[in-house]
């Protein structure tokens, strides 16, 4: 155990002592809930598609073994061990280290994704409505298409859906790590995949859909490149959310018996399953009516809409589509606000429901010059509209910054004997050697690669 003494002197001797999580399932629950969200919707199928198919399936692969599973054992550690939010953690462990800025970057990024990651998923939310009204039906195409585009411009619809979207969120937030995220993380993430898997089966069901799958999974190595291996670097970095300080923050309510190496490769696992699901819906969808590969926006709220709309039960799988996106959304945005709530609560001794409230409200208000974005009163930063500008301060400098900061953290400065130490309580066999060579080399490698390439524009 950590000795009282040392976390009183690295976090100021007044700090609350975090929730534990009910059991071991609830811990993967929540922490595949962070993992999978809309980069799993609408980024992988198009990254797979567009950069070899199963060739890069193979990539993500064995990127996800070699970094993903490795970082993510490594901030789930680093968070039992210290017992703390994402910040003092670092102190925890090494009281007075400057390298709590990495602890400090993590926590901003949390913010500022969360800022405008809550307007996305406001608009995918709205979208649920749009569909169980009928708004959507009949729509091809570029009907769909405007009909986006009149959304996102309007001068105050996306700021209500976003402020819709960060409401639900705070709710089970406030109900705390048991009977908030733990108990919802039971209910959402079973019925995230049994809807992605239904949707699925009605795809593969239409004419040409399996040409689709089989296209997206056969190894297209001819289209594989530098910017392909960047790519499935990237997902699966950002997909575990290392360097966001949340895997930090889930870890510190963690049992010391629990295994972590296990706990970890169920969420990897949890996280391929729901990309490789997604890539069977999308990829078949598009097959299947003829239509161009895309991802984004385009594809979420125009393509896979205008399919699903011209199948049987049409109407019923737009709704369950919807409902699907918004769940992945949730599961992620509640892990993000949980960070900074956790900090507030322990370092600030903010009561949780306070602490909810305005860290919801904070985000709110910091999201807004993006909910605006597309608007009549948007800010435009160098010919790119101000959620774009974040989005690729925060994913090419940021989140790679606070990641790379906390691998040499764990590697060097903790150290990999007290960290194995950490990771083989409750734990069986697992590659020891193998983790201390990701953590010390591979993943600072890595992910240094990320920060220079969008350093350098490189996408």
């Amino acid at each position: 155990m950590l000795d009282s003494a040392a976390v009183a002197a690295g976090t100021g001797g007044d700090a609350r002592q975090p929730e534990r999580w009910g059991s071991r399932f609830g811990f993967v629950l929540a922490t595949a809930g962070s993992a999978v969200g809309l980069g799993n919707i609408w980024r992988f199928p198009s990254a797979a598609a567009e950069n070899g198919g199963g060739a890069f399936v193979a990539l993500f692969l064995l990127v996800i073994l070699v970094v993903g599973v490795p970082g993510l054992m490594a901030e789930v550690g680093l968070g039992r061990r210290a017992g703390r939010n994402a910040l003092d953690a670092f102190l925890a462990v090494r009281p007075g280290t400057p390298w709590v800025v990495a602890g400090a970057l993590a926590l901003l990024a949390s913010f500022l994704v969360l800022s405008y990651y809550a307007v996305i998923a406001g608009w995918v939310l709205a979208y649920v409505f749009k569909a169980l009204s009928g708004a959507l039906r009949g729509l091809e195409v570029p009907a769909l298409r405007e009909t986006y585009a009149d959304f996102v411009r309007h001068p105050w619809q996306p700021v209500a859906w976003q402020a819709g979207f960060l409401a639900l969120t705070a709710m089970v937030v406030v109900g705390g790590v048991r009977r908030g995220i733990e108990r919802w993380s039971r209910i959402l993430m079973p019925g995230l995949v049994v809807l992605l898997a239904i949707l699925a089966a009605r795809v593969l069901l239409l004419d040409g859909a399996w040409e689709g799958l089989v296209w997206l999974f056969r190894p297209h190595w001819e289209d594989v490149s530098g910017r392909a291996v960047l790519r499935a670097m990237g997902q699966v970095f950002f997909s575990f959310g290392l360097g966001m300080g949340v895997m930090i923050t889930y870890g510190s309510y963690l049992d010391r018996g629990e295994d972590i190496h296990r706990s970890a490769v169920y969420v990897a696992a949890a996280d391929v399953g729901v990309a490789l699901l997604a890539g069977a819906v999308v990829i078949p969808a598009l097959f299947a009516f003829g239509l161009p590969i895309e991802g984004g926006a385009g594809l979420l709220f125009a393509t896979l809409p205008a399919v699903l709309g011209q199948t049987p039960f049409g109407d019923v799988l737009t709704v369950a589509f919807f409902v699907m996106v918004t769940i992945a959304a949730l599961t992620s945005a509640i892990s993000l606000l949980e960070a900074l709530v956790a900090f507030m609560d322990q370092r600030l001794a903010i009561p949780r429901i306070v602490a909810s409230l305005a860290a919801t409200a904070a985000v709110f208000l910091a999201g807004l010059p993006s909910a605006l974005a597309q608007g009549p009163w948007g800010i435009v930063i160098d010919g790119r509209d101000f959620l774009t500008v974040v989005d690729t301060l925060v994913s090419d400098v940021l989140l790679p910054l606070a990641g790379l900061l906390t691998a040499l953290f764990v590697g060097w400065v903790w150290g990999v004997a007290p960290a194995l130490a950490e990771l083989r309580q409750g734990a069986g066999w697992f590659p020891e050697r193998l983790w201390s060579l990701s953590v010390r080399l591979v993943i600072p490698l890595t992910v240094g690669t990320i920060l220079v390439a969008g350093l350098l524009g490189v996408r």
